[in-house]
């Protein structure tokens, strides 16, 4: 599900009063019977939330989700708000997309690997203007399918393998201003801001934060958000809400940062005076008949919040899970501290699998919603029984069926990860027990953790790289624990988020210096 982390109150009732008048349009129009509705699922909830608040309100993230998971396999079907099995428009409301609002949730790898690599499909419109209000429509992952080639091809020489390597001293100097804001806290300690700070600090040096709440009125505003046409969108986005404020702001300061950044790298290259191997925006404004200015400054937001932000997210998750695991905290750490000098970090065979299994447990992005270009029929890795009885090995799908990439469930099957599927355990890199099947290579790299096809994470070695740096610089210096009143739950917000009981985002940790 795509969620808009930040949405508040005043955005909810914008959306709402906006999109009423052409959702009753869609919603009254003929109906024609979905071409997944044999497909089985969990009932639903309610008429007016479907399943949809199951998935994004629950206590704890994948609550329902992984229990449907056992339940139904890793191919089922969701009800959506309001009722509806499909709707179909036979005339255009200013360019309306029709949207079936059962939706399929896929966690099967032949499927997955069809559906992102297949140009049969597109990201929802709801996600679509939700990234063009945050980064801007010159954004990498907002441009057309014609323009995102070109554009990532052009980027990319600033996340080459080589790029990325000389960025080392970078992550090294953040994680040191870490060390010390720990040294100079109180024991029990919120890593959240310490480490969010400290990631969007390798790319600039501004943070902008944003709540992770939900509710049941924003799933309500989303839904019939989806069905409002780009232009319809955006004029909403342009009211005096609080919310969206905040939204224009972030971009604009971020596009302003961006472009003060590219004027200083474009005048240090005229005069000879560019570190090349300094950072990101560097290598990029180095290129010779490379990209304009104005386009590098576009991916600020991009940079700091869709990679940066993340980066960070993970890295507390996965800190609280090492808190849960003494004696393997205590492994790392003698792995660390035994290398020395310059660190080969891809040598470390206890660092690597740790990280590996943060992004198993706590992908990015853990839901994805797609939106069919076309009418397409999906393979399955294995078939599934329709409640009529019927086996199939191939799911026949609309154009404008919404299919949810299941990226956690994926990611806990245990027919591909073991009866620990469900278990933080780093072992299984070790011990060969990690995925492996014939559609392995086509999901993405670093071990299929990292989804998109051809819009795979641009930044994948960037972030594997800073989190090697910040947990080996931590590990070595601190021991983690989880306070005894540890009530910090998994928020589902776009991406994962630790909340803390009062609704805010945060992550409190025993924080020790090693002697």
């Amino acid at each position: 599900m795509s969620t808009f982390a930040g949405q508040g109150l005043p955005f909810s009732l914008a959306i709402a009063a906006a999109g009423s008048i052409p959702f009753l349009l869609v919603y009254f129009v003929l109906r024609r019977p979905s071409t997944i509705r044999n497909i089985p699922g969990p009932p639903s909830q309610s008429w007016i939330f479907g399943n949809t608040q199951q998935l994004i309100l629950s206590t704890q993230y994948g609550d329902y989700e992984f229990g449907w998971l056992k339940s139904y396999g890793p191919v089922y079907r969701l009800r959506n708000c309001f009722g509806v099995r499909s709707v179909k428009l036979h005339v255009k409301f200013g360019g309306l997309i029709p949207a079936k609002q059962d939706r399929l949730m896929v966690a099967d790898p032949a499927a997955l690997s069809f559906i992102i690599n297949s140009p049969h499909f597109k990201a929802s419109p709801m996600l679509e203007n939700v990234v063009y209000l945050l980064h801007g429509p010159k954004s990498l992952i907002y441009v057309s399918a014609e323009e995102h080639k070109p554009l990532r091809a052009a980027l990319n020489v600033g996340f080459t393998a080589a790029a990325v390597r000389n960025y080392q001293s970078i992550f090294e100097k953040a994680a040191a201003r870490i060390t010390e804001k720990l040294d100079n806290s109180p024991s029990t300690v919120d890593i959240c801001p310490l480490l969010s700070f400290a990631t969007l600090s390798t790319i600039g040096e501004a943070v902008m934060a944003a709540s992770a709440s939900q509710s049941r009125l924003q799933i309500l505003a989303e839904a019939i958000a989806s069905h409002l046409p780009p232009w319809l969108f955006r004029a909403v986005a342009h009211l005096p809400t609080p919310d969206f404020k905040t939204a224009r702001d972030a971009k604009r300061l971020a596009y302003e940062l961006g472009n003060r950044i590219v004027r200083e790298k474009l005048l240090a290259a005229r005069e000879g005076q560019l570190d090349t191997d300094g950072d990101v925006f560097s290598v990029l404004c180095a290129t010779k008949d490379g990209l304009p200015g104005d386009i590098v400054a576009a991916q600020t937001s991009l940079f700091m919040v869709a990679g940066q932000e993340t980066t960070a997210t993970t890295l507390v998750l996965g800190l609280r899970e090492l808190a849960r695991l003494p004696n393997f905290q205590a492994d790392l750490r003698s792995e660390i501290t035994a290398h020395t000098g310059k660190v080969a970090y891809d040598s470390m065979p206890l660092l690597n699998a740790f990280i590996k299994e943060c992004l198993r447990m706590f992908p990015v992005v853990p839901i994805d919603d797609r939106i069919a270009r076309e009418d397409a029929v999906i393979p399955l890795s294995e078939k599934i029984t329709l409640s009529t009885g019927e086996e199939i090995s191939q799911i026949c799908i609309e154009k404008g069926q919404i299919v949810s990439v299941a990226i956690a469930s994926f990611q806990r099957l245990e027919s591909r990860w073991g009866e620990d599927a469900h278990e933080f355990n780093p072992n299984r890199w070790l011990h060969g027990t990690a995925y492996k099947g014939p559609e392995a290579e086509a999901l993405g790299p670093y071990a299929n953790l990292f989804f998109g096809g051809p819009h795979t994470c641009l930044g994948w070695r960037f972030a594997v790289l800073e989190m090697q740096v910040f947990i080996c610089e931590l590990v070595r210096q601190f021991s983690f624990a989880l306070p005894e009143d540890d009530a910090v739950r998994i928020r589902l917000a776009f991406s994962l988020h630790p909340m803390m009981p009062n609704g805010q985002k945060g992550a409190p940790m025993i924080v020790s210096r090693i002697s």
